[in-house]
């Protein structure tokens, strides 16, 4: 005998649409994610905001040429940075190499008169204009010993190094390095780059 269901049921209607099992999981998992934060965290999001900027091409000829400029400004302060650190690796030719470094150490570690000519070159611009005529005398022949001194200084520095560093680099490239010497006594101590890494006094 045969059973007339009362309703039917769920599966063999066709208008009901039954879930497939993963759509479930995907729907649990959406709920779950709900309750996050749905968005990168901060540092993720800025870095990206970065690098979109870096790959964004300028609009125009006047904003590629800003950010020219503005790289330009960011390299010049990068390297005078790293010579002030004394950085080997963004020296620039002139200043690298083992007997360029002990160049400079060798003439940090030392009070050179001629480090003192340019303060001396000042005070005597300014004695100078002053309406008085031994004042002025006096400034030019201050300034007629202060270039003997630094002569017979920039002597006395050339025949030590020229004594000093075939004994310690005899299979080094040596030639330029007293003119590098002399050059680098001239400028006074805190302007000198790269920054001095010794203090006064060191023995070298």
């Amino acid at each position: 005998m045969i059973r007339r269901r009362s309703s039917p049921s769920p599966v063999d209607d066709p208008l009901v649409k039954v879930p497939a099992a993963g759509a479930v999981d995907e729907g649990a998992d959406s709920v779950g994610k709900a309750g996050g934060k749905g968005r990168p965290t901060p540092k993720r999001a800025e870095a990206e905001k970065q690098r979109r900027q870096a790959v964004r091409p300028p609009k125009d000829r006047k904003e590629a040429m800003r950010l020219q400029r503005e790289r330009a400004r960011q390299e010049r302060q990068q390297r005078v940075e790293a010579l002030r650190r004394g950085d080997e690796r963004a020296l620039p030719a002139r200043d690298r190499g083992p007997v360029r470094k002990f160049v400079r150490d060798w003439v940090d570690s030392r009070w050179n008169l001629a480090e003192l000519f340019l303060p001396m070159a000042v005070v005597v611009v300014v004695l100078s204009f002053v309406p008085v005529a031994a004042v002025q005398v006096g400034s030019i022949y201050v300034m007629f010993l202060m270039f003997v001194g630094i002569i017979i200084d920039a002597f006395i520095t050339g025949a030590r190094l020229r004594r000093i560093l075939p004994a310690r680099f005899p299979n080094e490239q040596r030639k330029g390095a007293v003119a590098y010497a002399v050059l680098r006594a001239l400028q006074l101590r805190r302007l000198r780059l790269p920054a001095p890494q010794v203090p006064r006094g060191t023995k070298v």
